[in-house]
């Protein structure tokens, strides 16, 4: 059974957090895994903030707070040697928090707005070049216990490269969202809607499982099913892909993601502008998808040392 979060704070204070955090869920469209994280990375500040005072914050305490305060916490986490994106994360779900009580006029402390992130190490995305992505698709149904299931697997593999989807959004699917259309709807994170082209490729791979899968699927119903004909885990395609890089001896960044990258990448590689492979991936940010641009670069490089070393 999974336990309530439960906070170091007056319950005054511990209800606002529960006002928010429904705020959160209902106007922001948060999932529960969001919800979660931030849910934790508060608790942890209110921790703090009652070793602070010495006794429960109460709603005047949330007025007074001040910037040495929350630059004290930022220290003791980084401390506890968290990572920046952590750090990140908490400082967001605080932020969010007190911004919520200043736009509902409950309280007026601006503090926080003046504490800045710490600036994140530049982590490239890891993403497969062409040959090796095609190797992969190749041999997806290699490793299925049945031939249905391996064509399951070939088609969730060519649809996370062929529309540079999520692992969740691929898994989402229902019957009736491919049909015949050339483009497909996906609901992607904070509930926002985008339109990715249906490749031919992509739709054969899906025709080919469907029509060997032995559970009747009718409108509406999960499009990827498991092997009791349930919805299918991420978990089966994680494991599927962890023989796949053993067996062709593949780096251990091959993941559903990557293959997500890798779309976004080869994309890039052929000319297609920032803003349609944005638009393609769902990212709210520009800066977002500019990582890629960095991924080509690195390739560019490997490939200008590779054939300098022929040369010499």
């Amino acid at each position: 059974m999974k336990q309530e979060i439960k906070y170091e704070a007056s319950a005054e204070v511990t209800a606002l957090i529960n006002d928010w955090r429904q705020w959160l869920a209902g106007e922001k469209g948060c999932s529960v895994h969001t919800l979660d994280a931030y849910a934790r990375d508060l608790s942890f500040f209110f921790t703090f903030w009652n070793n602070y005072l010495g006794a429960l914050p109460r709603l005047d305490d949330l007025k007074q707070i001040d910037v040495r305060t929350f630059r004290a916490f930022l220290s003791t986490r980084s401390q506890k040697h968290l990572s920046k994106t952590s750090i990140s994360r908490e400082l967001s779900a605080i932020k969010s928090f007190f911004k919520w009580l200043n736009r509902r006029h409950i309280i007026t402390n601006t503090a926080i707005t003046i504490i800045s992130s710490p600036k994140k190490d530049k982590i490239l995305p890891k993403a497969l070049d062409v040959d090796q992505t095609f190797e992969v698709l190749d041999a997806a149904g290699d490793f299925a216990k049945t031939e249905w299931q391996g064509l399951r697997d070939v088609a969730i593999l060519t649809i996370l490269y062929g529309c540079g989807l999520r692992i969740s959004e691929a898994l989402s699917l229902n019957v009736g969202d491919i049909n015949h259309n050339d483009f497909l709807k996906i609901r992607g994170k904070g509930n926002k809607e985008r339109l990715v082209p249906l490749l031919p490729a992509v739709k054969e791979k899906i025709a080919a499982y469907q029509q060997a899968c032995p559970y009747h699927q009718q409108q509406g119903d999960a499009l990827f099913l498991g092997a009791r004909g349930e919805r299918l885990s991420p978990r089966i395609i994680q494991r599927n892909l962890e023989k796949l890089r053993n067996a062709l001896s593949l780096p251990d960044s091959l993941t559903p993601h990557a293959l997500r990258h890798s779309f976004a990448t080869h994309l890039l590689a052929e000319g297609t502008n920032l803003r349609s492979i944005q638009e393609l991936l769902g990212h709210a940010s520009l800066s977002t998808t500019q990582r890629y641009t960095n991924v080509e670069i690195e390739h560019l490089k490997k490939e200008y040392q590779k054939a300098h070393l022929l040369d010499d």
